[in-house]
């Protein structure tokens, strides 16, 4: 086991990991934080995006000894005190959310976009979501919540 020492969420957070662990492994297994999903597991679907430093990456491929010193933002942390946050909600009322098991990744994705890109295009969005697969939506609803979510911020 490696002691790491991080910032989950706006916290500081001590947690003991394997060396073969990925961030993915210390979310789940480790720190029972489930909302951050399994899927291909080889970087490919997305629906384990997290965001690193404020960046989107896939949780299954970063060694979770990487995170030392540094800041990791599940989608734990979205919405306050019950509460969801307006791009939850925006997903919710476009319709953008039907099985739910790509959501995590795509609300951290479209998040990161819309710190660093608050008024987005349509064809931004697209890019930004472009490595979170969904089996369900057909992405229309959720181009159009996270565009929603933009003019309401």
């Amino acid at each position: 086991m490696r002691p790491l020492e991080f910032t989950l969420n706006g916290r500081p957070c001590h947690a003991d990991a394997p060396a073969h662990w990925t961030v993915l492994d210390l979310l789940r297994d480790g720190l029972a934080l489930t909302g951050t999903k399994f899927g291909c597991g080889e970087g490919v679907c997305g629906t384990c995006t997290v965001l690193l430093d404020g960046e989107p990456v896939r949780a299954c491929l970063v060694l979770a000894a990487r995170l030392r010193g540094r800041a990791i933002v599940t989608v734990e942390a979205l919405g306050r005190d019950g509460a969801p946050d307006p791009l939850q909600a925006a997903f919710a009322r476009a319709g953008a959310v039907q099985c739910g098991f790509c959501t995590p990744g795509m609300l951290l994705s479209a998040q990161a976009l819309l710190v660093s890109t608050p008024s987005p295009t349509a064809e931004e969005v697209r890019e930004a979501l472009a490595g979170n697969l969904c089996r369900c939506t057909g992405y229309t609803k959720i181009v159009e919540a996270v565009l929603a979510a933009a003019r309401e911020r």
